[in-house]
């Protein structure tokens, strides 16, 4: 069975729907996905240059969502500006904006009757991560736990002090330049913390099995610090 069809199938039944977030600036999309007895939701900040579309988050979701935790996958940027970013480039690194879309999605959902009541967690890829941890640190105990996939904490390094929640760093051991950057970030960190280095893999955890670790080790820290 290929990745593409395991995402398809969820083990029991599961409500999809396509959201939209409004914003002072326009509109971000997001796929939200929520298995019956979901006991919490995690938020997925996509890296630089991509979308609530990346083949790898949507991977993990699926694993997530087979543990009965809710995603929200979603853009976060409007669609103009995607059309700039193309051709700049400069708004993928713009983390308090990217920041800013995370917590006005997350206070959405609060506002939303169906996942209100759901504990919040955060999953940041790249660039995305250092947009949830700046999230989460003016967000404070709104977020439950938080994990990075090859992230960028470094981008977030004024706010690393400020996090509450738990956070665990998933890096490639050939991710050289990367490693050396969450290492600083986790001496950073003040609260329960981790960080997990799976052998050969690189930036974007391409090599056999190495996706799949990041998936199972994201799925039982949500599944701890977020409640089973």
């Amino acid at each position: 069975m290929t990745k593409e069809s395991e995402m398809n199938r969820i083990a029991g039944p599961a409500e999809r729907q396509q959201v939209t977030i409004p914003l002072a600036a326009g509109e971000i999309e997001g796929h939200l996905t929520l298995p019956s007895s979901a006991h919490a939701l995690v938020l997925f900040a996509h890296g630089s240059g991509s979308s609530r579309l990346s083949p790898r988050n949507r991977f993990v979701a699926h694993v997530l969502n087979e543990a009965r935790l809710g995603t929200l996958l979603l853009d976060l940027l409007t669609p103009s500006e995607e059309l700039i970013d193309e051709q700049t480039a400069e708004l993928r690194f713009n983390i308090d904006l990217l920041a800013a879309r995370l917590i006005a999605a997350s206070r959405w959902l609060r506002q939303n009757d169906q996942p209100a009541g759901l504990k919040l967690g955060y999953f940041g890829a790249s660039t995305g991560a250092a947009a949830a941890l700046e999230a989460a640190a003016e967000l404070q105990d709104d977020v439950g736990a938080i994990v990075s996939r090859g992230g960028r904490p470094d981008l977030a390094a004024s706010y690393l002090a400020r996090v509450r929640a738990p956070t665990l760093l998933i890096v490639g051991g050939k991710d050289a330049l990367v490693l050396d950057l969450n290492r600083r970030a986790l001496d950073a960190l003040k609260v329960e913390k981790r960080m997990e280095i799976v052998p050969g893999a690189t930036h974007l955890f391409e090599e056999p099995g190495a996706l799949e670790r990041v998936a199972l080790l994201a799925r039982d820290w949500f599944q701890h610090y977020l409640g089973a």
